[in-house]
C-alpha cells in the first residue's frame, strides 16, 4: 500500500506552494529540507548500523536470516488480499472461488481523497462472500478529525465488516507533504485517529505498518494494545519486527489471484484455521468458509524483496527486473 506522489487533486505549482506554507499548522513543521527518503525524527536502535545505515535493523544475528524467509507464509493456512483500484475491475466471484479468506479494500486517503473503486469492490466482496474491511491511507499533513471524517463519511458501519485499518507509512515522494515525522507527534496523532474509528465503528481498528516505519515510530512496544497488520516481503516477521505479536502479515505484493489481472498484495492470518473461525466469528458474525489448501510459495531468492518493485532505486529495480523468474511490476502500487 504506498501513496501517491502528489495528493493535492489540484496540479498547479502556485496552489502546492500555498499548501506547503500551511503545514506548520498540521501539527509538525514544514520542512524544506526533505529529501526522498523519509524522515524520522527517532528511531529503534541498530542492531547492524553497517548493513542498515539509516534506521532499519534487524532482530535475529545475521547468520540466521537465511532461516527467516517470507517463503514461510506457507506455513500459515488462512489467506488473504489488499487491493485498491489499481486491481481494476475485479472478479470476486473468482477471488472467492480461489480461496481467498478474506480482503482489505482501500477507501479513502487523507482528508479528502476516495478511492474510486472502492464502492464497487466493498459491494462486490460481500455479494460474493469474501469477509471484507476498509483501510485509511494516512497524509500526514491533514488534522485527524479530517482524516477519521473522511473514512467515516465513505465506509458504511456494517457488523459484518472486518475492523477498520489505519495504514500508516512515511510518504517521502510526496510532492504536498514535506513533512518530517516526529515520533511522539506521531504517535498522538495516530492515537487520537484510532480513537476516533474505534468510537465510530464500534471494534478496535488494526494498524498496518512498512517496516521503516514501525522501526522509528511504533518500535518498543507503542500501541501496542491495537492489533497489527505488518508488512514484509523479504522475510518473516520475526526479522524485522521482534517479538511484536501481529494478526496479519503482508508478505507479497507480486502475487497472482483468479479475478485479478496483474499483480496483487497478498496476506496471511497469524492462527490456524480454527482460530481464524473463531476470531472471524468474533469480530464479524460471520461463519468462515472453509480454508482452501495454499501451494507452497515458490519465489526465489531474487524475488524475496523488502519493499515493492515499483518502490526500488534505480540499479535495483534493474537488477531485479532482468532476474529470469521476476515477474513484472504494475505501473503503480499502492
Amino acid at each position: 500500500m504506498r501513496s501517491l506522489k502528489c495528493f493535492s487533486p489540484l496540479s498547479s505549482v502556485l496552489v502546492c506552494a500555498a499548501l506547503a506554507a500551511t503545514l506548520a499548522g498540521c501539527g509538525s513543521s514544514y520542512d524544506p529540507g526533505f529529501s526522498r527518503r523519509p524522515r524520522f525524527q527517532t528511531s529503534a536502535p541498530l542492531i547492524n548500523p553497517k548493513r542498515d545505515p539509516s534506521f532499519l535493523a534487524y532482530a535475529v544475528p545475521e547468520n540466521d536470516l537465511h532461516k527467516f524467509p517470507a517463503t514461510r507464509s506457507a506455513e500459515f493456512a488462512v489467506h488473504g488480499i489488499d487491493v485498491s483500484k489499481y486491481q481494476g475491475n475485479i472478479d470476486w466471484e473468482q477471488v472467492k472461488d480461489s480461496g481467498v479468506s478474506f480482503a482489505f479494500i482501500k477507501a479513502t486517503e487523507g482528508g479528502d481523497r476516495v478511492d474510486s473503486k472502492f464502492a464497487q469492490n466493498w459491494a462486490a466482496a460481500k455479494a460474493a462472500g469474501v469477509p471484507r474491511g476498509a483501510y485509511h491511507f494516512v497524509y500526514w499533513c491533514r488534522r485527524p478529525h479530517e482524516e477519521i471524517g473522511n473514512f467515516a463519511s465513505i465506509v458504511p458501519n456494517e457488523p459484518d465488516a472486518l475492523p477498520p485499518v489505519l495504514d500508516v507509512e512515511a510518504t517521502p515522494t510526496s510532492g504536498t507533504c514535506k513533512r518530517t515525522l516526529y515520533r511522539e507527534e506521531v504517535l498522538r496523532d495516530m492515537k487520537d485517529m484510532l480513537t476516533q474509528m474505534e468510537r465510530h465503528y464500534g471494534k478496535k481498528p488494526i494498524i498496518y505498518s512498512s517496516v521503516d516505519f514501525y522501526q522509528a515510530i511504533l518500535h518498543s512496544d507503542a500501541l501496542s494494545e491495537y492489533p497489527i497488520w505488518v508488512r514484509s516481503t523479504k522475510y518473516h516477521p520475526q526479522v524485522r519486527y521482534g517479538d511484536r505479536k501481529w494478526t496479519f502479515w503482508q508478505y507479497r505484493s507480486d502475487g497472482r489471484v483468479p479475478g485479478i489481472t496483474g499483480a496483487v498484495d497478498q496476506n496471511t492470518f497469524n492462527g490456524s484455521a480454527d482460530h481464524w473461525r473463531s476470531w472471524l466469528a468474533h469480530q464479524t458474525g460471520l461463519a468462515a468458509a472453509p480454508v482452501a489448501a495454499r501451494p507452497a510459495d515458490d519465489r526465489g531468492g531474487k524475488q524475496l524483496i523488502e519493499e515493492d518493485p515499483a518502490m526500488l532505486s534505480g540499479g535495483e529495480k534493474n537488477a531485479y527486473d532482468k532476474a529470469a523468474s521476476a515477474p513484472v511490476p504494475p505501473a503503480a502500487v499502492q
